[in-house]
Parts: C-alpha cells; sequence; structure tokens
C-alpha cells in the first residue's frame, strides 16, 4: 500500500488563491474549503489511493516562535483566509479523511512524524507526501518516501533533491539555516546563496563540519572569505536556524495505518458544508469512490 500524506494548510492557501471566491448560505467565504474537498475527492479518486491523511496548522504559530521572535506568524493572512482554517479541518473530517490539527507543532512536524512512523512498516510500499514545500524535502528517503507537487505532477526522490538544491536530504535544514526561508521568517546568513551553500554543503554535509577558515575548504566558492568570515560571526543564529528548519519527528500521532484507510465520508455532514458551499455533488461524488472500492 501507498500512504498519502497531505499538507493542508498549503492547499487551502493554494486553493484561496486560485479558486473562485465562493460565499456560502452562511455568508460567509467557503472558496478554499470547496476547492480542497474538490482536490482532496480528485486525490482520492486516483489509482493506489487509499490511505490518507492531512495535516493542518490550526494556529500559525508554535513551538518555535518561543525559539525565535522573527519566526512566522499569522500577521498578513488575509483574516477571509484566516477564516477557513477551522472549516477546512471540519470539511476533511466529514470527507472522512484522519486529520491532524496542529496547535503547538506545525503541519509539516505531523507530516514528518508520519511519514517516519508509517515508513517502518513492511507494509508500506511508499509515503507520498503531497506537497512541494521545500522544508518537507528533508523527510525524503531513496524511493520510500517522496514528496508530490500534484499542481505539476512532479515526484520528488533523494535524486531529485540533490540535483535542485545540491544536498542529500539531510542536509536541508543546514541549507536553510544558510540561504534562508522567507515563508518562515528565516533570514539565513549574509551572503550564503543557493550556489554558494550548494557546493560547500554538498562537500561538508553539516554546518558543523565546515572549516572555520576557508583557506581549509576543499571546494571553491566565489567570495569565500567573505562566506566564512559571516558563518563564524553567525555561526550560532545559523545553528538556531537549523534548529527551526528541522521538522521534528516526536508529534503524539495516536493513528495506527489502518486508521488511515479511507472508508468514504460522514454524509450528513459532508451533505451539510455542500449545501452551505452551493456544491450539493460533493456528498454524491464522495459515496460515490467509496462505493466503488
Amino acid at each position: 500500500m501507498k500512504i498519502h500524506l497531505v499538507d493542508g494548510t498549503y492547499e487551502l492557501f493554494r486553493h484561496f488563491y486560485a479558486a473562485p471566491s465562493r460565499v456560502g448560505a452562511d455568508g460567509r467565504e467557503v472558496g478554499a474549503v470547496r476547492g480542497l474537498l474538490r482536490s482532496l475527492l480528485a486525490l482520492l479518486a486516483e489509482d493506489g489511493v487509499s490511505h490518507v491523511a492531512v495535516a493542518f496548522d490550526h494556529v500559525i504559530e508554535s513551538f518555535r516562535n518561543a525559539l525565535y521572535p522573527g519566526y512566522k506568524t499569522g500577521d498578513g493572512i488575509d483574516p477571509q483566509l484566516y477564516a477557513q482554517f477551522v472549516p477546512a479541518e471540519e470539511a476533511c473530517r466529514a470527507l472522512g479523511v484522519v486529520t491532524w490539527a496542529m496547535t503547538d507543532f506545525e503541519a509539516d512536524d505531523a507530516i514528518a512524524t508520519a511519514a517516519g512512523k508509517f515508513s517502518l512498516d513492511a507494509d508500506v510500499e511508499q509515503i507520498v507526501i503531497c506537497s512541494p514545500d521545500k522544508d518537507l524535502a528533508q523527510c525524503i528517503r531513496d524511493g520510500r518516501v517522496v514528496c508530490l507537487d500534484r499542481m505539476r505532477r512532479r515526484v520528488l526522490d533523494e535524486d531529485g533533491v540533490i540535483e535542485k538544491f545540491g544536498v542529500g536530504p539531510a542536509s536541508i535544514p543546514d541549507w536553510l539555516a544558510l540561504v534562508g526561508d522567507a515563508a518562515d521568517g528565516l533570514p539565513g546568513i549574509a551572503g550564503w546563496g543557493a550556489k554558494s551553500t550548494a557546493a560547500i554543503l554538498g562537500a561538508y554535509g553539516t554546518l558543523e563540519r565546515i572549516p572555520a577558515n576557508e583557506a581549509d575548504w576543499s571546494v571553491k566558492v566565489r567570495g569565500a572569505a567573505r562566506l566564512a568570515s559571516a558563518l563564524r560571526e553567525r555561526f550560532e543564529d545559523a545553528l538556531l536556524f537549523r534548529r527551526l528548519a528541522t521538522l521534528r519527528a516526536d508529534v503524539p500521532l495516536q493513528e495506527k495505518i489502518a486508521d488511515l484507510r479511507w472508508r468514504g465520508p460522514s454524509a450528513a455532514a459532508l451533505a451539510a458544508i455542500g449545501a452551505n458551499a452551493g456544491d450539493a455533488g460533493l456528498l454524491e461524488r464522495a459515496e460515490a469512490l467509496a462505493s466503488a472500492r
């Protein structure tokens, strides 16, 4: 079997900005939730999709905000998008999909935990992480755990990570610490761009293994003295940024593999959501998919 782990927060953002606006019968914006449900139904209709879970950031803040005040918050999120966070979780549960809503942790932590936990089971052929988020590339293991960009139909495996970032999955947190990640509020280390970081981390793997003096580097990069100086001056910051970028594998998820098997929707709940969103066919499509299994 394959297990599909969906980045619900990413999907909700994507549908909010890509799908048409839709005001529900209750007067609230529901376009992103409607798009999310349709997307999940499309996923469930694909061959080989049987075990599915979706993870959300119930709130944007997490334990990482206590470690670094510059870490991402909910500030600046469109109120009409923010208002669909909880309805999106409720909609996924109504669809019958296991739903993890994170508060102290983040959705990516839940996905990382599930990928690590379930990939150990011999009955699992592959873990498919449905997200193009570069943070999740650190979860990839050979061909057993991969990332899928559903929009572009691109699968990222371990070789793909190396081709894209210049480093293996295990070095992605170090890569993000140096290059930075604006989406998460990580500034990176001045001067360390993707190309120079790939060259140096490709050679050394981790921050600690990079020689402090550029004269000792085994690879030649432009501006090596400047890069080495910046890293020496902000090495502790780089370690902190790596800690922030490292996904946790200890989220207390209670579900077993069998719990992730999709068995169909909660009819009354999904019917109510569909009626409010002006999409009465949601329940019909979900029940048809379930009956065909």
